[in-house]
């Protein structure tokens, strides 16, 4: 009777164990961890979009999620003022087919803003943050397609909140 050596897979499994052990010790080691919120160095802010539109209930739940940060209505009281200089959209014509109808649209979303102290310093001097995306367009679909811009244009104001939420991570007032 003969006798098979044993399988190469049973080294090859515990190199593998023993590496992916040794990637995971290594990330630990290195203080990698996710991105969560990021504290504000002011506690109060004032920002003159209203809570009702859909750009102000962002920033707000945003700052609210700094844990360090509370929104009041009253610019006085406001360490910080952050003025929403303008909020523009945009839609322009990438494509034609053949028959000169449009094939590719691209939406872009300009943010503008700038952030100022108690005492009317900038802190953040007028900035302006964009965002781009294509979509393909069809005519004979043409009330998904108005669905799919509408989220596509939810999801660049998201991007623009947290580039601007990045922003004013940085900030630090000088007293």
């Amino acid at each position: 009777m003969r006798r098979t050596p044993p399988s190469p897979s049973l080294p090859r499994r515990r190199l593998l164990l023993a590496s992916g052990g040794l990637g995971a010790l290594l990330l630990s080691g290195c203080g990698f961890r996710l991105r969560g919120p990021q504290a504000l160095d002011f506690a109060t802010v004032h920002i003159n979009t209203p809570a009702q539109t859909e750009l102000g209930a962002q920033l707000r739940r945003q700052i609210a999620t700094s844990g360090t940060t509370t929104v009041v209505e009253d610019p006085a009281a406001a360490e910080a003022r952050l003025q929403i200089l303008a909020n523009s959209r945009g839609r322009e014509i990438l494509s034609l087919t053949g028959a000169g109808k449009v094939r590719e649209y691209q939406l872009t979303q300009t943010l503008r803003f700038q952030l100022i102290d108690k005492d009317g310093r900038s802190l953040l001097p007028p900035t302006n943050l964009s965002a781009r995306r294509e979509y393909t367009f069809d005519d004979s679909q043409v009330l998904g397609k108005e669905q799919e811009e509408a989220l596509l244009y939810r999801d660049m104001q998201a991007d623009l909140v947290q580039q601007l939420m990045r922003r004013l991570a940085v900030v630090s007032r000088a007293d």
